[in-house]
């Protein structure tokens, strides 16, 4: 399967009138408004972008020593972890993502599918290879799964310190994680745009609270800082080769949230993110690591939670308070990652239209309900199922490693053809994070029936669902395009054997080319055709904002007729009637209530035609039935809309 991303990618699935709708991971606007300075935007994305990582403290070290695959508790594979867990925040996340990676912004945003965007628009090639599709649709399929998995594995893990504390409240510690994760669904539809504003400090002093905690520990034992020496790593692989290769897939828990600095650059800013993470993220996290280290050195009864017990007696509920908050901005950022994301895959036609509703005036705020429905079941099913974090982390780390596994595929394209780099320079720098992340990802397949099942069937279920979707919308057009007509003899022919009525008709049509079906039918059983006559075509560009300057290009067809085409970021959202009133150059200005819309709507029938199995073809038509009506979706008047049906064949 291959698909250009970069043209009509909004049209309806249904062949007639657009182009999909989405947004990039997490609430921002494109044209970064860096107004704050880098110190305020900083803030902000301590709150929005390090939640997943800031939360890893909570199970990261738990689980490396008593997960699926149990560490002895000595210094050589004490020291050999926290090595491997420094070293590995270095190269994935400082080396690979902070300072490689996002520097490939699609006009400052970024993500997989922005990155895929880019690669279409600036390497040449109009269709891009079926394998780099592949690849972005299935890194996009993981970040589904993850984003099921993160909120159950943070909440439960924070709310799991009832239990370190007070072992006796051990049964209520489920049911309270399922009554807040439902809280934080059914808040949803409300907006988060000012509860974002406290994510921030909040973060803050979350960071704070671990470093401080890590140093009082560290200062028990400080020669526990030899631990960052890479030789410590090496000499547990030495010495202990397979089990410090299982070990791996859980230190790997470490960097989690680290693709999230990429995907949320666009509503911060390279610089703010760099500063958040090399300046306070980064050294909160490697304080607290350590602190555990030396805990588990003294006391190796703590395993239990090396977290919560760091804290004195007299600072437990506060610690326990503040790290269930963190836990609750964890999974309220992948939440909104979520909706942002299908908004994006939207409009690049991955995904079919779904009802898209704004929070706020703030671009980016959105909410999907059948995404948040859909979490909210899938992330309940989770907690009931699996019932402890630590038998989550084995489901969890599939997700994170195989989405930075494809992210280097992606980098390799970008050096070689985007940046023209150096063989001397790309080959070691990508065989370095090809390597690592080979081996985490070996490491996290180990642990497939143990929960690591889950992300995977996740992830090909969602695959399936986005390359169905892709592939029937490729076949839907091209059979729609078999006999069209050239507008300009429909217009010259049409103009003399139809009676005009007053007023303007807009025809969605998907591409720029022929005659839409909804304006034969209309000529057909109506007979007429009204005194201006506009084919309108969506197109959603390669770039996540458009130019106001590039915003529309007009077409005089003569006899009344016009051809628009309006142009739209994957990032914006298409409101076509606010968009047409800037429009002047269709003969005269639009005015809503002498215009009417007319849409096609197919009626898919699944045949034996070569194109998909059938069974593909019957799911393609049951998510063009329950895909958002156009109307909506382009915010068109819905008295002033037409709808035309017909049945099609692929």
């Amino acid at each position: 399967m291959s698909e250009s991303i970069s043209n009509d990618a909004g049209a309806n699935a249904d062949g007639e009138g657009a182009s999909a709708s989405p947004t990039p991971a997490v609430a921002h606007h494109g044209h970064h408004e860096h107004h704050g300075g880098a110190l305020k935007l900083a803030v902000g994305a301590i709150g929005v972008v390090f939640g997943d990582i800031g939360t890893s403290p909570l199970y990261a070290m738990r689980d490396t020593f008593a997960g699926h695959h149990r560490l002895p508790l000595d210094p050589l594979h004490i020291y050999g972890i926290v090595s491997l867990m420094f070293w590995s925040m270095m190269v994935i996340v400082t080396l690979k993502y902070v300072t490689v990676i996002m520097r490939a912004d699609n006009r400052g945003e970024g993500g997989s599918l922005a990155l895929l965007a880019l690669i279409n628009k600036h390497s040449g090639v109009k269709k891009w290879s079926g394998g780099i599709v592949l690849l972005g649709i299935f890194a996009t399929s993981l970040f589904y799964g993850d984003s099921m998995i993160t909120p159950a594995v943070s909440v439960l893990s924070a709310i799991e310190g009832l239990a370190v504390y007070q072992p006796h409240l051990g049964p209520a510690v489920v049911p309270l994680v399922v009554g807040i994760l439902i809280f934080l669904f059914m808040i949803q539809s409300r907006g988060t745009a000012k509860v974002a504003a406290f994510f921030g400090p909040i973060m803050l002093v979350y960071f704070a609270v671990i470093s401080v905690l890590g140093v009082i520990s560290i200062a028990a034992m400080p020669e526990v800082i030899s631990a960052l020496s890479p030789h410590h790593a090496v000499t547990m692989f030495v010495q202990d080769p397979w089990r410090g290769f299982l070990a791996m897939g859980s230190a790997v828990l470490a960097v989690t949230g680290a693709e999230a600095l990429y995907a949320d650059m666009g509503h911060f800013g390279r610089k703010p993110i760099r500063i958040s993470w090399l300046a306070f993220v980064l050294p909160a996290l490697v304080l607290n690591y350590l602190g555990q280290a030396s805990l588990l050195l003294r006391t190796p009864d703590a395993l239990a939670s090396p977290f919560y017990l760091l804290a004195p007696e007299w600072f437990q509920w506060p610690l326990l308070i503040i790290a269930s908050m963190a836990a609750i901005i964890a999974s309220q950022a992948v939440i909104t990652g979520a909706f942002s994301v299908t908004q994006q895959a939207i409009q690049l036609g991955f995904i079919p239209r779904m009802t898209i509703r704004h929070t706020s005036l703030q671009a980016g705020q959105i909410y999907i309900p059948v995404i948040n429905f859909g979490l909210m079941i899938a992330v309940i099913l989770l907690v009931l199922v699996f019932q402890r974090s630590s038998n989550l982390t084995a489901a969890y780390g599939i997700a994170v490693t195989g989405a930075m596994a494809i992210d280097n595929f992606l980098l390799a394209v970008v050096l070689f053809q985007l940046w023209k780099w150096k063989t001397w320079l790309a080959v070691p720098l990508l065989g370095l994070f090809f390597a690592l992340d080979a081996a985490y990802l070996g490491a996290n397949l180990t642990k497939i029936p143990d929960g690591g099942w889950v992300p995977l069937m996740m992830g090909v279920g969602i695959f399936t669902l986005l390359t169905t979707w892709s592939k029937g919308r490729q076949l839907m057009r091209a059979n729609m395009a078999e006999g069209t007509i050239p507008i300009e003899v429909f217009a010259k022919s049409a103009h003399s054997s139809a009676a005009r009525v007053p007023g303007t008709a807009v025809f969605m049509a998907s591409t720029d080319l022929g005659v839409p079906s909804a304006l034969l039918h209309n000529i057909k059983h109506n007979k007429v055709l009204h005194e201006r006559v506009v084919i309108l075509t969506v197109a959603i560009q390669g770039m996540p904002y458009v130019d106001e300057a590039d915003r529309f290009t007009v077409k005089d067809m003569g006899n009344g007729f016009y051809r628009l085409i309006l142009r739209y970021g994957f990032l914006e959202e298409t409101d076509v009637p606010e968009t047409l009133k800037r429009v002047t150059m269709c003969g005269e200005p639009f005015q809503m209530m002498k215009t009417s819309f007319f849409l096609s709507r197919q009626t898919l029938l699944p045949s034996a035609k070569p194109g998909m199995a059938l069974w593909r073809e019957k799911l393609f038509a049951w998510m063009l039935r329950n895909a958002a009506s156009a109307m909506e979706f382009f915010r068109l008047p819905t008295n002033r809309v037409v709808e035309l049906g017909s049945q099609i064949e692929i």
